[in-house]
């Protein structure tokens, strides 16, 4: 690492040194101030940079600049805002790649992103700076105006840059833990609640009958509206259950025609019918021992329904084209977001089906009747998805926290979940506000004690912000398309307390 540097022994003493210093810094700015003199002295290079990636790594940012010695505060203005117009620094991030240049200005590289000055530049080191999940977070830039081989200094330099980006991490998430956040941390799963989330009363109810269920050969009808998490029940009574280490297979009974649904379930054996050129062992079999999960049950054609019921009676399958019946072992779940006792009544559904699905019926709450999960179900997906994206952690502003708990979710967990996924895309800082979350324009929980004018001020902010993401954030445009005088519509901004800013715009 050392061999190509002048006076290695000194010079690893005094990036020991840097090590040390850097450990001590106390917040972010400082950490990467020390960081850029750190870099400049061991290198003797005139000017050090450092750039980090935003929190959607789209926009890249120089966040810390020493040049002769000197921190120099650029403005924002002048900063490279997207390093897809920078050819050097989008190689170095998009290929991981460290840089090395000399006689830079005799080439035909762009170098618009260093400082300007009289004495042309000469030498440039770029080095990517690593985190610790191997991705690229931001470049580390050295440059002279002398002739200098610097390319010696990119595999220390690498190591320093990935701990200051640590480092900054660190101090990151100390400093959202000392401010005050609303309280609702996501707790770890435990054995009472079966990996699932969830503390209201009706959630409670649904542990209740898990455990009871849960090591019985019974049938389980799991019923309740579209996006409630039927499917995750069924996973936690097959995972927590005596057939844990057996498959765990879900049918999607509304997926398929009636033909290829019998096909899918019971197999078939070879010239069954056209196009039928081998043996094929249905789910039923390929669930044996393990659990099978009969998803929108109620949309399965009635014909097929019989079969069913022979197989919950008697425990045996007869694939398609086949004169004999063999056992299976298989535990069935059901689940269904519609009213099967309706269906019976209408002829839809076999009377005697249902009696025998709905031995154990389990009823999962719509959303807006769990009080207080949607907040908890809510920094737990932000958690997963910042997990999944490779990014800190942010925390909620709490407007939005008052934002989404005055919502209905019609959609329930499962719009939840996406307009959480979408509001960390949208989010470029450290920190989600209101105006990432796009909800359903006029939707008022039952039962909300909002007066007339705060269901208008709600219907008119959606409105705005619609109007405003449309335009990019452009306000003439924006109050063009709304009918509204420009100086009507900055009022009413003002008013509603909507930040432009989150928006991208200008004007």
């Amino acid at each position: 690492m050392f061999a190509c540097v002048p006076q290695p022994l000194t010079y690893a003493e005094a990036l020991l040194a840097q090590f040390a210093s850097l450990s001590r810094a106390t917040d972010g700015a400082a950490l990467l101030e020390a960081f850029v003199r750190g870099l400049a002295e061991l290198s003797a290079c005139e000017l050090a940079q450092v750039y980090l990636l935003d929190a959607t790594h789209t926009r890249l940012g120089m966040n810390a600049e020493c040049l002769n010695g000197n921190l120099q505060p650029r403005k924002v203005g002048s900063l490279p805002a997207d390093y897809n117009a920078e050819q050097l620094l989008q190689f170095a991030l998009c290929q991981n790649r460290v840089i090395g240049l000399c006689g830079l200005s005799a080439s035909l590289h762009e170098t618009s992103f260093l400082p300007s000055q009289v004495e042309p530049w000469e030498s440039l080191l770029c080095v990517p700076l690593i985190n610790q999940r191997e991705a690229v977070e931001g470049l580390l830039l050295c440059a002279s105006p002398r002739q200098l081989d610097l390319l010696g200094f990119a595999s220390s330099f690498g190591l320093l840059g990935s701990f200051v980006v640590d480092q900054l991490h660190l101090l990151r998430r100390l400093r959202r833990l000392s401010t005050d956040q609303p309280a609702l941390p996501v707790s770890p799963p435990s054995a009472s609640d079966y990996g699932l989330i969830g503390r209201s009363a009706a959630m409670r109810q649904v542990y209740s009958l898990i455990s009871k269920v849960l090591h019985s050969p019974c049938t389980v009808l799991l019923r309740g509206e579209t996006g409630t998490g039927k499917e995750l029940v069924a996973r936690a009574i097959h995972d927590c259950g005596p057939r844990r280490s057996k498959g765990f297979i879900v049918q999607n009974c509304a997926a398929l025609p009636e033909n290829l649904l019998e096909s899918e379930l019971f197999g078939y054996r070879k010239g069954a019918f056209t196009g039928a050129d081998r043996d094929r062992v249905g789910l039923f079999d390929a669930a044996d021992g393990g659990t099978l999960l009969l998803d929108e049950v109620g949309d399965m054609p009635l014909s097929l329904q019989a079969k069913l019921l022979r197989v919950l009676q008697e425990g045996e399958i007869r694939p398609l084209g086949s004169n004999d019946t063999h056992k299976v072992d298989v535990r069935i779940l059901a689940a269904t977001h519609r009213d099967l006792s309706a269906l019976v009544r209408a002829g839809q559904f076999r009377e005697d089906l249902y009696y025998r699905l709905a031995q154990f019926p389990i009823e999962l709450s719509p959303l807006r009747e769990r009080e207080g999960d949607i907040l908890l179900l809510a920094r737990h997906f932000a958690d997963r998805a910042c997990a999944f994206l490779q990014r800190d952690e942010v925390s909620w502003a709490s407007d939005a926290l008052d934002h989404l708990s005055n919502y209905t979710f019609p959609g329930n967990v499962r719009e939840l979940k996406g307009l959480v996924e979408r509001a960390l895309l949208l989010c470029e800082g450290s920190e989600l506000q209101v105006e990432h979350f796009s909800l359903c324009v006029g939707a008022v929980p039952g039962g909300c004690s909002l007066n007339l004018r705060e269901r208008l001020d709600q219907v008119e902010r959606s409105l705005m912000l619609d109007c405003l993401r449309k335009h990019a954030g452009n306000r003439t445009n924006a109050a063009r398309e709304l009918g509204l005088p420009r100086r009507t519509f900055l009022y009413r901004l003002g008013r509603l307390n909507i930040n432009v800013e989150g928006t991208d715009g200008q004007a």
